[in-house]
């Protein structure tokens, strides 16, 4: 299927799906500038977008594959690509993966999570089957016993080990308690969340001859949305050009960013998916441009993602900022927020990951919280006036920390608090 202009596009989601028809109701008839067209509403996109009765969709739902989205919180959304869309998706995607530094020949072990829905295991797996390069494909997935994972690891002498960056610590971890290494490994491809850096080193413990690189930049809402950009920065991605258009919109006034350096919410418009058209949508992630000329933007983290602690807000990003400033022995290896409530009051609890939680480490936890503090001072004015507990750090293994049992992916919040 060809890239379709943009204006034959918002013609056909217009003709054909009741979402887009009411979206785009107040627009002329001829519309052939993304700016001319709102921002999708994420609440109502999603209404639309349901299993029955179904007004987004450009077609009755008679071939397709089906999967579930929406990450690691919010009630499950579908998202869904015929024959030829998935086969397109998963080309351009094996395409990006050799800029990641896939090579001729490489044994490739997909460590994502399958089954319920997810998509990544088939989409990578995939992608690798449709790559221009020749590859061996090992799908063992991030449910399997992490003993048989390292056997089958060792025993194909696998050089690249595709996974989200919690299921790959946590072998990391399991490994590096029992000894192990794996010195075939030359590329740990990293999908789904963000690595930081203070994985980096549990990661080149287990795997000491291997670069770490993002596998590419992709949803399975948003669909294509970058490709690796090799570098030190594994957050630096290039638009999939001419498959889709990338944005990057202030957060003020809506228009889009132009300058470098800028952040924004991130914001996708495929050129290629019909039955399920993305035009406009928030891909869920900041950014900002690294070359704006050239497409090149570096993801800055989730948009929305933070916690609420009584009165007091708290991003993830700046809190995992703070707490890897202040760790300067570079033990933390994992990092969640967890919120408790403890006589009538909220609090956080800073879950912190290492190598050997059971030891004490005052001087760390003490560092740490006062960083915290330092940086967000309301959240001690609100313990001083009683409204909420002080900040708690708890230490645990890499292993320990909650994910999402369907996609492996580490909940970097986790609520605690009764439901009544």
């Amino acid at each position: 299927m060809p890239v379709q202009p943009l204006a034959e596009l918002i013609r056909f989601a217009r003709h054909n799906s009741p979402f887009y028809r009411e979206l785009y109701a107040h627009l002329p008839a001829d519309v052939a500038h993304l700016t001319d067209l709102p921002v999708i509403p994420q609440t109502e996109f999603w209404r639309a977008n349901s299993p029955r009765d179904n007004t987004l969709l450009t077609a009755p739902l008679e071939e397709a594959v089906v999967f579930r989205s929406g990450g690691t919180t919010g009630a499950p959304k579908f998202s869904y690509y015929t024959r030829d869309e998935w086969r397109e998706f998963t080309a351009a995607f094996g395409a990006g993966i050799v800029n990641a530094g896939l090579r001729p020949g490489h044994r490739v072990a997909d460590l994502f999570y399958a089954g319920d829905l997810y998509a990544s295991f088939s989409f990578v797996l995939d992608s690798l089957h449709r790559a221009p390069v020749a590859n061996v494909r090992l799908p063992i997935g991030g449910a399997a016993p992490w003993e048989s994972t390292a056997a089958t690891l060792e025993e194909f002498r696998v050089q690249a080990v595709a996974g989200t960056p919690t299921t790959l610590c946590a072998l990391a971890e399991r490994l590096a308690l029992a000894g192990r290494t794996l010195p075939a490994v030359e590329l740990v491809l990293f999908g789904g969340e963000c690595l930081f850096g203070d994985q980096l080193p549990l990661l080149t413990a287990t795997f000491p001859n291997a670069e770490a690189r993002s596998l590419g930049y992709a949803s399975v809402d948003a669909g294509l949305l970058g490709e690796a950009v090799p570098g030190d920065d594994p957050r630096i991605h290039r638009a999939f050009i001419p498959h889709t258009v990338v944005e990057i919109v202030d957060d003020e006034n809506g228009h889009p960013v132009e300058r470098d350096g800028v952040p924004g919410r991130l914001v996708v418009t495929d050129l290629r998916r019909r039955l399920m058209p993305v035009l406009r949508y928030p891909a869920g992630d900041r950014a900002e441009w690294v070359d704006r000329d050239a497409s090149v933007f570096r993801i800055l983290g989730r948009a929305e993602e933070g916690v609420r602690v009584g009165p007091v807000t708290l991003h993830t990003q700046d809190v995992h900022d703070i707490v890897t400033a202040a760790d300067t022995t570079r033990e933390v290896t994992g990092l969640q927020l967890v919120v408790r409530r403890e006589d009538g009051r909220d609090g956080l609890v800073l879950r912190l990951a290492t190598g050997e939680p059971n030891g004490a480490r005052p001087a760390l936890a003490q560092a740490v919280t006062a960083a915290v503090l330092a940086q967000r001072p309301l959240y001690g004015s609100a313990v001083a006036a009683g409204h909420v507990n002080p900040l708690v750090v708890e230490w645990a293994h890499h292993r320990d920390l909650t994910v999402n049992s369907r996609s492996g992916k580490l909940v970097r919040v986790v609520d605690e608090r009764p439901l009544s």
